[in-house]
Order: C-alpha cells, then structure tokens, then sequence
C-alpha cells in the first residue's frame, strides 16, 4: 500500500521526491500562504509547510504526509513567488552580485499516529553581476513567476550564479531530501529498505 503523501503541485517537489523510488501520492492543498504580522521566516515557513501537510490529513488516514514551503531572504525582505514578470525582473536586479538566503520549511505528519515533525532547512545563492538585457532574458524565457526568488535552480537558473552554499541542493528546489530521508527513517519508512 502507498503510504506516503506529498502535499504540493510543484513539479518540481514531485521530481526530487522521485529520486528517492518510493511510491507516493500527491495532492495539492490550498491554504492561505499570507505572512502573519510580526511572524518571523522560520515561523512561517514551518506553519505554512505543516499547514499544507494538515489539510491532507483527513483525506489519507493511515499515511506520512510531507509538506513544504520556501521563502527567499533578501535585505529584511521575505520574498514568496514573485506571480508576474516585472516583479521577476525587479527581484533579479535586486540580487544581481548580492547573497541571498532560501528558507524551506519541512513537515511530515503521521496520520495513524498523530504526529508531525516540523523543521527548516537554510541556503544561500551569491548571484553574479547581471544585466537588464540578462534579467529580461532569463524571465521570458523560463518564467519563473511561481518560484520564490524568481529563479528555477533546476533550469536556467544555474547561469544566474556565482556560487551556492549549504548542506543540501535540493533545499534550493524546495524539498530538502538530506532532512526528509531522516524524517522519513524515524517514521519507519527507509527508502534503502523498502521492496523493490
């Protein structure tokens, strides 16, 4: 029986979690992804990725659902998805030789035992110095208005750096599987030790 949940649309989430060969399902919940006031990166990224894991929760009973969220940090700024091109290009102007620092928050939520475990995840991106000419270039061509930080790591993005730091790439994609695997261990599902 498939026992495990992803509580995300994102392609993307889907591609990483396929990495790990373990049957899953995925659904997309809704849920109101507003910042409260005064809530700090960490506080929201963490609520948003156990919220999205939650609101699964009555629809699969007996499953591990994983949810996650990521914001971008940026000159006291969070930044979530940018929704339009203008406000891609703004955003890539802005980091153009700057460091900024992704947050992910990860959830994984057991249903049979009603118990979830929430953490976050940190990387950085030094971009390179990029020109307008760039910028409207890489927006029109890969789109990114549903990525925070306006980039796709896992496409044309890569030409947007000077160099990444952090304990796991894909916490830049928005599943921090180094930490998932863990999660998921704990939980009894190893992805080593399942049949094949």
């Amino acid at each position: 029986m498939t026992r495990l949940v992803l509580a995300s649309g994102s392609r993307w989430r889907r591609q990483l979690l396929d990495r790990l060969a373990l049957p899953y399902v995925w659904s997309s919940p809704d849920i109101d992804e507003t910042p409260r006031p005064g809530e700090t990166p960490q506080t929201l990224v963490e609520r948003l990725a156990l919220a999205k894991a939650n609101r699964l929760a009555n629809d699969y009973p007996d499953h591990l659902i994983i949810g996650s969220d990521q914001v971008a940090l940026f000159d006291g700024d969070i930044l979530g998805k940018p929704h339009d091109e203008a406000t891609a290009r703004d955003n890539l102007a802005r980091f153009s030789g700057q460091r900024v620092r992704f947050m992910t928050g990860l959830a994984l939520i057991d249903t049979a035992r009603r118990e979830e475990h929430v953490c976050h995840e940190t990387y950085d991106v030094v971009f390179r110095r990029l020109d307008d000419t760039e910028i409207a270039q890489y927006v029109a061509l890969e789109k990114p208005l549903d990525s925070a930080g306006s980039f796709r790591m896992e496409g044309l993005g890569i030409t947007l750096f000077e160099r990444l730091a952090g304990d796991d790439p894909n916490t830049l994609i928005g599943l921090p599987l180094i930490r998932l695997c863990a999660m998921l261990r704990e939980a009894g599902l190893d992805p080593l030790r399942q049949p094949r």
